[in-house]
């Protein structure tokens, strides 16, 4: 078929055909099969997502003896941790705590107030463990104190000592003594009152 031989009616009408032809075509590749290749590009992003969660998980499956191994010694921790917490009767334990623990140092600790209600910790929320209170009155020298204070709170974790008030003693034949009023604030182990 010889292009230039057609009536240019008819030779208009098939450059017509063909434009239109080649507009839809393009139309449908960059329309259609763009979006196809876009859906496809985001399905190999979630394929590459999705096999690291699995990576992740089999490593998580792989090394699960090592959880449980370090949930048992920290179970282990918790409960050697526990053994020197209050439980009973909060105040004679107390008592003989400190009583127990001052035999190394020259602090006098004659006066205990009634100890109160075990009550929830109110510095954490949800904390696991409960709290007690006592007031202790006495007296010593400052640097008696000081270490007994020290030392008292590095070996038990679970006791705070607050509102520490200090006045100083004036008696001539003890000098730099001090007479001392504090709060001692214990943790109670769970489920022991």
């Amino acid at each position: 078929m010889n292009f230039r031989k057609l009536p240019r009616e008819k030779r208009n009408a098939l450059i017509l055909v063909v434009l239109v032809t080649i507009v839809i075509m393009g139309g449908l590749g960059f329309g259609l099969i763009q979006a196809q290749y876009a859906s496809v590009k985001r399905a190999g992003e979630k394929k590459i997502v999705a096999q690291k969660k699995v990576a992740q998980m089999l490593d998580a499956i792989k090394h699960a003896y090592r959880l449980d191994t370090e949930l048992e010694e920290s179970r282990k921790t918790l409960a050697s941790l526990e053994e020197d917490m209050a439980s009973g009767d909060l105040y004679s334990w107390v008592i003989n705590t400190l009583r127990r623990f001052k035999m190394g140092y020259k602090v006098d600790l004659p006066q205990f107030s009634p100890m109160g209600a075990p009550s929830d910790v109110n510095v954490l929320p949800n904390f696991p463990y409960k709290q007690a209170s006592i007031t202790v009155a006495g007296s010593a020298h400052y640097h008696d104190l000081g270490r007994f204070l020290a030392d008292f709170e590095n070996q038990f974790p679970h006791i705070r000592i607050v509102n520490l008030n200090l006045d100083v003693d004036v008696t001539p034949s003890e000098p730099e003594m001090l007479s001392f009023r504090m709060d001692i604030i214990t943790l109670v182990k769970p489920n022991a009152s």
